[in-house]
């Protein structure tokens, strides 16, 4: 009988030990975790989606109507929860190998830390991400608008205000920015890798990935 802590043997050789993968709404960072979770999970690799996480604690907690659709901002927890949840993440990617990280702030958390591949998520055609979020909330256009603005905006403003030491630290003493740049966490030059779901497929940016995981 194997013990339960007994690591899972490696099929593969893998040229980071973790994967983090950031973007905004509706550029496709779960569908891509979902497509390395299935790949990977053979060998070992474990997935954790940050707004599933914090969507169900909503849930529970009585923070929004399940049936509203509308995802929702990181207004309605409080500091302590979202630090909690955060540096939970990146003391995963420290001490623990095979993650896949998918949050908003994963890819920052990870800053400084060796091992991980950063992949940051993007989509070049705004009408495209709002079509996906009015299909996966079912809702109208002007609302999909609105959910992202309103998200991006609230989010930024209470993550800038929260992590400004850490992006001191992390970000500009190391001189990935200057003072004087605003704090924008979804900067291309912080990952190592970066897709274009507009102009890349599903099945394209899983490869693209797979690649840069291997080792030569």
């Amino acid at each position: 009988m194997t013990d339960s802590h007994t690591t899972l043997p490696t099929i593969h050789n893998y040229a980071c030990k973790n994967i983090t993968i950031s973007g905004l709404p509706g550029n496709g960072s779960t569908t891509l975790l979902n497509s390395l979770r299935e790949t990977l999970k053979f060998d070992g690799w474990k997935g954790f989606s940050g707004g599933e996480f914090m969507r169900a604690y909503a849930e529970e907690k009585g923070l929004f109507k399940k049936q509203e659709g509308l995802h929702h901002s990181a207004i309605h927890y409080e500091d302590d929860f979202d630090l909690q949840v955060d540096m939970g993440m990146r003391h995963k990617l420290q001490t623990e190998e095979k993650w896949i990280l998918e949050a908003w702030l994963s890819g920052f958390m990870a800053q400084g830390v060796s091992g991980i591949l950063k992949v940051l998520v993007t989509c070049s055609d705004d009408a495209v991400r709002i079509d996906r979020i009015m299909n996966r909330d079912n809702i109208s256009v002007e609302m999909a608008k609105q959910n992202i603005i309103e998200r991006y905006t609230t989010n930024l403003q209470k993550w800038s205000r929260m992590y400004q030491p850490q992006w001191q630290e992390w970000v500009v003493a190391t001189g990935k920015a200057k003072q004087s740049d605003p704090i924008d966490f979804w900067r291309p030059d912080l990952y190592d890798l970066v897709i274009d779901t507009y102009s890349t497929n599903k099945s394209a940016a899983l490869e693209l990935v797979l690649h840069a995981i291997k080792a030569s």
